[in-house]
């Protein structure tokens, strides 16, 4: 049980990886690391189209990573 757990493990690890590369950049440009991100905070938008389908991707699949992480925790304490 554990083995598969571990195998599941290893490839969410790989997808997560996978999916945060893919995500656009959300810095435009060397200047706003001298702004502080005041526009970032200001002129935040709603992720849409293929932005919003990864950060969901991302977001389920670190919770079902965690899920397991702790069960692998659980099952290796006994």
């Amino acid at each position: 049980m554990s083995d598969f757990l571990i195998v599941v493990e290893v490839i969410l690890s790989i997808l997560i990886i996978i999916t945060i590369m893919m995500q656009p950049s959300k810095q435009n440009s060397a200047a706003s690391a001298f702004t502080g991100g005041a526009d970032q905070l200001f002129g935040k938008q709603k992720a849409r189209g293929f932005e919003a389908i990864m950060q969901r991707a991302t977001a389920i699949m670190g919770t079902f990573w965690l899920f397991i992480a702790f069960l692998l925790a659980f099952l290796s304490s006994k």
